[in-house]
């Protein structure tokens, strides 16, 4: 319960806006479609990432564990993995949006965020494309057009919730041609050559 005064409590409705709204730079059409199906505008979709960058940048921050529970509630599913020598921590949350995808938060030991991004969530069936063409906007996790194009180069990306791969593929004629994939929050949004 919140008292008046008091910030309301962050929703999955509300991260789906958070993610929403940097993909918007990209996507936009896709983006006021997927508004209209949750029933809100952009005026929200601007308030949530207000909110949530607030929190994030907020001088009595919390480590990344309580501070991700306290906005989304308890993970849906929590693991450990292994990068290179460390193990690192995945929680995830369903995103109602994307109901086969995940929003993951990895985190190092000791709690630092090593990354966080939208990932396809278990047992649900993995896209494959085969074709550039077939590499459409929101189809594909990072992970799965790395698999589908191997061997992709993972590339620096123009802000910290963006990722650029750069991979060969063939068209739908199948000439190959080098391309960079950008991503929003893990989901693939644009070929930007």
């Amino acid at each position: 319960m919140t008292t008046p005064g008091s910030p309301a409590p962050f929703t999955p409705l509300d991260l789906q806006l958070v993610l929403l709204r940097r993909m918007a730079d990209h996507q936009p059409g896709l983006v006021e479609d997927a508004l209209r199906q949750l029933g809100v505008n952009r005026a929200e979709m601007r308030e949530a990432n207000r909110r949530w960058q607030a929190v994030l940048h907020s001088p009595r921050r919390q480590g990344a564990g309580p501070r991700y529970r306290s906005l989304l509630g308890p993970p849906e599913h929590i693991a450990e993995r292994r990068v290179g020598d460390l193990t690192a921590r995945a929680a995830t949350w369903p995103v109602p949006l994307w109901p086969d995808l995940r929003f993951e938060v990895l985190t190092a030991p000791g709690g630092a965020v090593w990354n966080e991004w939208l990932v396809r969530a278990p047992g649900a069936p993995s896209p494959a494309p085969r074709t550039v063409e077939e590499l459409t906007p929101w189809s594909c996790t990072v992970d799965e057009t790395a698999r589908a194009f191997a061997p992709a180069r993972p590339m620096e990306g123009t802000a910290p919730t963006r990722w650029r791969l750069a991979f060969t593929a063939p068209d739908a004629s199948g000439r190959r041609e080098e391309h960079v994939a950008e991503f929003t929050w893990g989901l693939f949004q644009r070929l930007i050559r």
